[in-house]
């Protein structure tokens, strides 16, 4: 009889241990979405204070603005690589705590920065050199990450664990927008300018801290002992093409969660004419509606499979991105039915980004886990995120439609559908590798 009474308290403490493992794995995510959210909504005044000098105009600081934001993506995959192999050699926990360290530190020096008005053109270089260590950071991040969580989930939600990840990001960009929008509010826009930008930049060190401290506690997941080094079930050239696989299925979700979730505030402003705090606001709700949508998307994926869910995700961006632009630029729409669409947008991208990271976690063995779905990841992301700005406006400056942001959200998403049509309908029933 004793070890029959010895499971309740088994199980709790494998509960117990999952659940902070979850709260450990997603909390990083959040410091570094916190980051992102901040720079995007906040790209007009950063714009300004240091990729802004005589003789340019604000449409040609905007574009520097984003190229350097493009720039830290591209450095995600070098992240990845570098990270990745270390967790999958080493094990999830000190590379965690390494990735969240640097986030940390380079979110606060941006906030502690001279401004080109101070030190001329050194300034945005310092910026770009930040931005680039958050990248790395950013890179090992999500694949240390989601192998955590994922191979800490019990037995038939691994989708909803790893949606925790994609729930994180939008509390991340939630919060970051929310706090732009209020300092927005709160500030006159000279102090805005002048200092109040600094303030969301360097909230980002106690939150940090908290991200460490739970960390530090962790212990690996259950399973197989970390990797070797060698590839295993998976050979150089198989894992090349699962990353591009993986890649094709989350091109979508990538390109219309930047041109939703991050590009908007800049977009309304510089294309239709609105208000900063009009354009935050905005941002703010596609973000809500993002963030409802994803840990339900994630648990549905447990039970009827990834592959439904996501793809209805995918076509409701394809059909539905255009519409949504055109009701944003109706003067005749009224600002409920203008809120409805934001919301929408988010919503639509919450069902690409809750059965995501199971979906990628399922397509990599754990000896490669880490590297293999943190590039893939992380390669999407450099393409088809963090070029969104930089795409988006440029071709908006040179064509004049301003429904480009439509466009390129739904190609992307349309390009999705062969990839994810091709799951397998039962990999979220079986176990991980």
């Amino acid at each position: 009889m004793r070890p029959l009474e010895l499971r309740p308290a088994a199980a709790r403490r494998t509960t117990t241990t999952s659940r902070r493992a979850l709260l450990a794995g997603s909390v990083g995510n959040l410091v570094e979405w916190y980051e992102f959210g901040v720079y995007g909504c906040l790209a007009t005044v950063i714009a300004a204070n240091f990729f802004r000098h005589e003789g340019s105009s604000g449409a040609e600081a905007l574009v520097a603005t984003y190229a350097s934001f493009a720039l830290a993506f591209f450095f995600r995959p070098v992240g990845a690589v570098l990270f990745g192999r270390l967790g999958d050699r080493l094990g999830r926990r000190p590379t965690l705590i390494v990735v969240v360290g640097l986030m940390t530190l380079a979110t606060a020096m941006i906030g502690l920065l001279p401004t080109r008005a101070a030190i001329g053109g050194s300034a945005p270089w310092l910026l770009t050199l930040l931005r680039v260590l958050q990248g790395l950071s950013a890179g090992g991040e999500f694949g240390g990450a989601v192998s955590l969580m994922t191979e800490y989930a019990p037995d038939g939600r691994r989708g909803l664990y790893g949606a925790w990840q994609s729930f994180t990001v939008a509390l991340g960009l939630l919060t970051g927008a929310g706090t732009a929008a209020t300092l927005a509010s709160a500030l006159p826009a000279e102090a805005l300018y002048a200092w109040g930008w600094r303030i969301p930049f360097l909230l980002a060190l106690p939150l940090g801290a908290v991200a460490l401290w739970l960390r530090t506690a962790l212990e690996e997941p259950p399973g197989a002992p970390p990797g070797d080094g060698r590839d295993g079930p998976l050979g150089a050239r198989e894992l090349a093409r699962a990353v591009v696989l993986g890649i094709g299925r989350i091109m979508g979700w990538s390109a219309a969660g930047y041109t939703f979730l991050v590009v908007l505030p800049s977009y309304l402003q510089a294309t239709l004419g609105a208000s900063l705090r009009e354009a935050l606001l905005a941002t703010a709700l596609a973000n809500a509606g993002f963030a409802a949508s994803i840990l339900p998307a994630g648990a549905l994926s447990d039970r009827i499979g990834r592959r439904p869910v996501m793809l209805c995700g995918a076509l409701g961006v394809v059909v539905l991105a255009l519409p949504l632009v055109h009701l944003l630029r109706s003067p005749e729409a009224s600002p409920w039915a203008r809120a409805g669409a934001v919301l929408l947008a988010g919503a639509l991208v919450g069902l690409l980004a809750g059965p995501g990271p199971a979906m990628l976690a399922e397509m990599f063995p754990r000896r490669v886990r880490c590297t293999g779905l943190g590039l893939a990841y992380s390669l999407a992301n450099a393409v088809f995120s963090g070029c969104a700005g930089l795409v988006i406006t440029a071709l908006i400056a040179r064509t004049g439609d301003p429904a480009v942001p439509a466009y390129y959200a739904a190609g992307a998403c349309a390009l999705s559908c062969p990839a994810l049509l091709a799951l397998r309908g039962r990999a979220h029933r079986e176990p991980l590798r």
